[in-house]
């Protein structure tokens, strides 16, 4: 990739509805994400971070702006290219689990390569792979219904891994998960992070969530209103805040 960033958006603006009821939900943001960074999103409700997020991740087109995605113009792609980019970049964990119930777990975690046309022997070899790593492979063929909530995000982050993504967009991924078990899946995203060098976008209204982050991106009524950097990222880290601040929206 030649840029230095995975993701590179200008001036993003969204909004629903027409006339009266015409709602902006984002105002011109800007957000520019380094490999290997990690960087949360924080707002209340209705600020417009989960529109920021399926901007980014390609589920949603900004009415104005520029996205860059893993060096390539989201404006440029046909919808199969950004639907095909989307599944090989890109892992999604949301609050929500979207699991197939009645399907076992293994089937639940391969869908990806599936809908990527990959070989039903390699799909099982992976599958089976991000199983272990995540200490499921003894419930590869159960049923997702039969799992505890912990379980159920853990098999979730098995299906966002398993296409070897570049970014997890991560949604609220323990706002349904006790305090416990939010915390072990926090844990393992981050160690994806650490170990296998995949950037994390996380939406979140969790401070502490957030304190693990490199970068904090605070959203209010659509618009970026601060945003802040751990000091222990290093040199890069940094200076991509500092860009940020200077790309305007602080």
């Amino acid at each position: 990739m030649d840029s230095e960033w995975v993701i590179d958006a200008q001036g993003l603006e969204k909004s629903y509805g027409s006339g009266a009821s015409r709602f902006d939900a984002l105002k011109g943001v800007s957000v520019q994400i380094a490999p290997g960074e990690t960087v949360a999103i924080v707002g209340k409700s209705g600020s417009g971070k989960s529109t920021l997020m399926h901007l980014l991740a390609l589920l949603d087109e900004p009415d104005r702006g520029t996205l860059q995605v893993a060096g390539n113009d989201a404006k440029s792609l046909s919808k199969r290219a950004v639907n095909e980019l989307r599944n090989k970049e890109f892992g999604f964990v949301f609050q929500q689990f979207f699991l197939t119930p009645n399907v076992s777990v293994l089937d639940n975690v391969i869908l990806p390569l599936k809908i990527a046309g990959t070989g039903g022997k390699e799909r099982r070899r992976r599958g089976m792979e991000v199983l272990e790593q995540l200490e499921l492979a003894d419930k590869a063929g159960n049923k997702a219904t039969t799992l505890s909530g912990g379980q159920k995000q853990r098999v979730v982050i098995g299906r966002a891994l398993v296409n070897a993504p570049r970014v997890i967009f991560a949604d609220e991924p323990t706002g349904n998960l006790d305090t416990a078990t939010g915390a072990v899946v926090e844990d393992i995203l981050f160690d994806l992070n650490r170990s296998q060098g995949i950037t994390l976008v996380i939406v979140t209204h969790d401070e502490e969530l957030a304190a693990r982050c490199d970068r904090q991106i605070y959203i209010r009524d659509g618009l970026v209103v601060s945003r802040t950097a751990s000091t222990h990222t290093g040199a890069h880290a940094l200076s991509t805040a500092d860009a940020l601040t200077a790309g305007g929206a602080a």
